[in-house]
């Protein structure tokens, strides 16, 4: 390969697992948040003590402990509420073990980096692949520094990790630390106060088939009654039979609302969490339940009726639509969106985008859409990237993972499939073969549409580049047609080459010869016609 790295293989995305829809309660009684804050502040404080002592426990943890824990929670509340919070709290430890280990991937990139750009000497260049040598002495005694500082980082972070220490912070570590700026966040210390409280609580049941509508501590009927199972020291505050309190304001909903009903009506496991948006003081009940996996389609039957190519971008998706043979086909199409301002707005933003471009495939027709399988985890260092911070801020503000699952669940629900393939030299490998060829005056290809379709082209099989010329046996072609192109520049590349006989008179041939001029015709057959020739009769003569 003269140096570049292996390739992976194409691969067709798994579809999701699950599904989670989401209502309002609206018009609640002062009774009914009373309750609801109640339950929250109770449950939210089971929930702090199981992780404290989860955390405690650390790589120790056994089925054991994990009875032990859940029988101390259910004295204080029941058997299916300290089961719910047993299972959060563990899924919590897990995912801090998972960034932990992220944390630690992230820092051993960076200790690379500056060890391999300390040992060059000072002012030595760089290549495509690897960082040179640093500026000055300044900032290479800098970056020594900081090279022992990430080292010593580096040791405490798997110390913690080999004893199965982790950090959790219930609520958020974003929001824990946005207390020391709360005039950075426009928030009073009232305001911000409300919002760690109710990001603290836990109001959520996890569905048991079998039971009535899927769920016993928080019940939904199909007519939209919630009814909740309140834990013991708050069975006083109940209106209804058996320790339930019944909401008074119904839900309905209205996305996937009728396969909600099927499911409960047949008493099958479906999953709730009640929370609070304290910005908008809205009560919210979010439903969610598991689906059979589906088996992902072949491979050859997702290419069957050919692929579009996206290439994701930091403001948009650059897409082109190719046939099963790799050929483009149409325009490119770009899809845009904007990733500034709140979090709910850069999520709509996405969704937006993703929704264009699947209505788009739907309507071409094609079974599949390829995406290059991208994670920066080791492209966001400092180290690596050096005084590019507007590049490190270009593909960090790219949302890879929630693309992903975004893109997966939302072409699941439209039957297309997802081809991952691997991200290397497709923009720069598109650009070489694609951009000029398919620019036309009517058509501007950016280096992102011909990325798309080096993209869509790997998705199918197909080689990047646009032609393959085959060994040079010899002058024939008995391996197959030969490939010899002219130069980017040169009009009428696409054509075929005229024959030797055809160049202007002394012009060079190919091999540095010139042809010999053409001599005058010998010949009337050969001469060009100025009169018309007329025959004269025959003259007899006595």
């Amino acid at each position: 390969m003269g140096g570049l790295r292996e390739l992976a293989g194409p691969f067709v995305v798994p579809g999701p697992c699950g599904v989670a829809v989401r209502d309002r309660f609206k018009h609640l009684t002062s009774q009914d948040e009373k309750v609801l804050r109640a339950v929250g502040e109770h449950q939210g404080a089971l929930a702090s003590r199981d992780l404290k002592a989860r955390c405690a426990d650390g790589l120790e943890h056994s089925a054991d402990t994990w009875a032990a824990r859940k029988r101390d929670l259910t004295k204080e509340s029941s058997s299916r509420i300290a089961g719910a919070i047993t299972k959060a709290t563990h899924d919590q430890w897990a995912l801090a073990r998972r960034c932990q280990a992220a944390h630690i991937q992230t820092l051993e990139a960076g200790i690379r980096t500056l060890r391999h750009r300390l040992s060059l000497p000072i002012g030595a260049p760089g290549t495509k692949r690897a960082a040179g040598g640093y500026r000055s002495r300044s900032e290479w005694f800098h970056k020594s520094r900081r090279l022992a500082a990430l080292e010593a980082r580096h040791a405490a972070v798997v110390a913690d990790r080999q004893a199965g220490r982790v950090q959790v912070v219930r609520g958020g570590k974003r929001l824990l630390n946005t207390r020391h700026h709360l005039a950075e966040a426009g928030l009073t210390e009232d305001q911000w106060r409300q919002r760690w409280e109710a990001e603290r609580w836990f109001i959520a049941a996890d569905g048991e088939s079998g039971k009535r509508f899927g769920n016993e501590t928080i019940r939904v009927t199909p007519d939209g009654e919630v009814s909740i199972r309140l834990p013991a020291p708050l069975a006083h505050l109940a209106n209804a039979g058996h320790g339930r309190y019944t909401l008074t304001p119904r839900i309905s909903f209205a996305h996937r609302g009728a396969e909600w009903a099927d499911r409960i009506t047949a008493n099958r496991a479906v999953a709730y969490r009640i929370h609070l948006d304290t910005e908008r003081g809205r009560w919210y009940l979010t439903a969610s339940w598991q689906r059979p996996v589906v088996k992902t389609i072949p491979l050859a039957t997702a290419r069957a009726r050919g692929m579009i190519g996206v290439d994701t971008n930091a403001d948009h998706f650059a897409a082109y639509r190719l046939d099963r043979h790799g050929n483009p086909l149409g325009g490119p199409r770009r899809f845009f969106y904007d990733l500034s301002g709140t979090a709910g707005h850069r999520d709509a933003q996405l969704r937006h985008a993703l929704t264009r471009l699947i209505h788009w495939a739907v309507r071409v027709g094609v079974a599949a859409i390829g995406i290059e399988d991208l994670d920066f985890t080791t492209e966001k260092t400092r180290e690596k990237h050096g005084r590019r911070k507007r590049f490190r801020q270009l593909i960090s503000g790219i949302p890879t993972r929630r693309l992903k699952a975004r893109l997966v669940s939302m072409a699941a629900e439209h039957g297309l499939a997802i081809v991952a393939v691997d991200p290397a030299y497709t923009s720069q490998w598109g650009a070489q073969h694609w951009q000029k060829p398919l620019t036309t005056p009517r058509r501007t290809m950016s280096r992102h549409d011909a990325a798309g379709i080096a993209i869509g082209r790997r998705a199918l099989g197909h080689p990047i580049q646009r032609r393959t010329a085959p060994p040079p046996h010899d002058r024939s072609d008995r391996a197959r047609h030969r490939t010899a192109q002219a130069g980017p520049g040169d009009r009428g590349r696409e054509g075929t080459r005229p024959p030797a006989t055809d160049r202007p008179p002394g012009e060079p041939s190919p091999n540095g010869t010139r042809t010999r001029e053409p001599s005058a015709s010998n010949t009337v057959r050969d001469a060009p016609s100025t009169q018309q020739w007329v025959q004269d009769s025959l003259t007899h003569t006595g």
